[in-house]
């Protein structure tokens, strides 16, 4: 059974990986906050449109040979 594709909103993430990430690679990255933290680690925060777009971001990280620590969807709802 065919069912029409439904709409869906981007879903925001918090993607985490080892090492800083400078200034410089915010433009590979458009679209998401990209905060180096205290512990050694760089945070790429924002909303991804679909899986093909958090496959193609998680490309970019492997591109780069960072570490990946982890993937988070954010709950925007919590209060």
């Amino acid at each position: 059974m065919n069912h029409p594709p439904r709409g869906r909103e981007p879903i925001r993430y918090e993607i985490r990986i080892l090492g800083h990430l400078d200034a410089y690679w915010s433009n590979w990255f458009t679209g998401l906050t990209l905060t180096q933290e205290e512990d050694g680690t760089t945070s790429l925060r924002g909303a991804v449109a679909d899986q093909a777009e958090l496959h193609g971001l998680l490309a970019k990280i492997r591109d780069l040979g960072a570490t990946l620590l982890s993937v988070t969807p954010v709950d925007t709802t919590e209060t």
